[in-house]
């Protein structure tokens, strides 16, 4: 996917490497999840890094879900 192609992720959690302004995801890549993996180590210091595509879950909804794409700032 070109970088003109990528989606727009907003996300308000100010302290995240990949927060930019107006709330708007600079992460390569997005890994979410459901909460029961939320603390499963996918080795994601980088968003561009792989993730663990292989498996599939289904949400009831969206708070039912985390983003392993967050990684603090330093």
């Amino acid at each position: 996917m070109a970088k003109e192609d990528k989606p727009i992720v907003k996300c308000s959690v100010s302290n995240c490497t990949y927060w930019g302004e107006k709330n708007l995801c600079q992460a390569d890549m997005i890994m979410i999840d459901i909460d029961t993996h939320a603390s499963r180590d996918y080795n994601a210091e980088f968003a561009g890094e792989s993730f663990d595509t292989e498996h599939q879950d289904i949400a009831e909804s969206s708070s039912a879900t985390c983003c392993h794409t967050f990684k603090p700032k330093s």
